[in-house]
């Protein structure tokens, strides 16, 4: 059921941008929309089943560091791009006649959106390493691939009719969500400058026991994390603790890009990350699709 409801979130975010272009792509197809959209989602259901049942018998030896998963979303925003300009491009009377299209055939592509995922795609596919068994992370992957299956549809259905004037504006609504994906990519892979100011010390979030050990707690909620920005003393023994308390969303697949360290916490509890004695300087956060991101300021 988590599985679904990613992906029925995915189907209303960032997958639907990424698939509204594959299928304006493709549009113009023999056999019409219902066979290209039906073609696509068999592609897409078949290939991210697969990599759901190798995610949860083989777990994170096959999963992707943050920097892999950046470099994939980046990918996405470079593809979405594409499409973006292809609607905005003049093009000239059909004549009644569909202009083939250049890509390949409805299911391959169905199948190759496993090599270039949206943000909310690389949290189930945490989910799926989670699982530890072939069957549940099939499961997972199969749900997710459902989940956007409503959405997907509509838009394959539709998407071939568009002309003119609303064509032109999904190119730039596209545009945008492309420009979003590469900042999401760029923040998994530890490569956007975070040029947040970092506030003062807060007790209530930095406490530090009769040992000497210095705790942070941030809290994991379903919009982002609180706090985002917090500062910390540098070279003590720290531990930060990730609090969770029905949390449902992608927050839940924390991951600090520049030690390559991506978990999927539970939706209710307390997670404890040794961070040994962090030296001065900024280590960052975020969800593992590239959203909600934080950091800790160590001085």
């Amino acid at each position: 059921m988590t599985g679904t409801g990613m992906g029925l979130l995915a189907g209303l975010t960032t997958c639907a941008a990424l698939h509204t272009g594959l299928l304006a792509g493709l549009a113009g197809r023999p056999g019409g929309p219902a066979r290209l959209v039906a073609s696509f989602l068999t592609g897409k259901l078949a290939a991210h089943t697969a990599l759901g049942a190798l995610l949860g018998g083989v777990g994170a030896a096959v999963q992707p560091g943050p920097p892999a998963r950046g470099l994939l979303l980046m990918l996405s925003a470079v593809l979405l791009a594409f499409f973006a300009l292809r609607l905005l491009r003049p093009r000239p009377p059909d004549h009644g006649c569909p202009r083939p299209s250049r890509l390949g055939h409805p299911l391959l592509v169905g199948a190759a959106t496993v090599l270039v995922p949206c943000g909310i795609t690389l949290s189930a596919e945490l989910l799926a390493v989670a699982s530890g068994s072939p069957l549940t992370g099939a499961a997972v992957m199969a749900g997710f691939v459902l989940g956007t299956a409503p959405l997907t549809g509509i838009l394959g259905l539709s998407v071939s009719l568009l002309h003119g004037l609303p064509a032109r504006l999904l190119g730039v609504a596209l545009l945008g969500v492309a420009a979003w994906t590469m900042a999401g990519g760029l923040r998994l892979g530890g490569w956007l400058p975070d040029t947040g100011r970092a506030p003062p010390v807060d007790a209530r979030h930095v406490a530090t026991d009769a040992s000497g050990v210095q705790t942070i707690t941030v809290h994991a909620l379903d919009d982002g994390y609180r706090p985002a920005l917090l500062s910390a003393r540098a070279g003590v023994p720290t531990v930060l603790v990730l609090s969770t308390s029905g949390t449902t969303g992608c927050t839940r697949a924390f991951t600090l890009p520049r030690r390559g360290t991506s978990l999927l916490l539970p939706e209710s509890g307390r997670t404890r990350i040794e961070l040994g004695t962090p030296p001065p300087g900024r280590l960052g956060f975020v969800c593992a699709a590239g959203h909600y991101p934080g950091s800790i300021t160590f001085r």
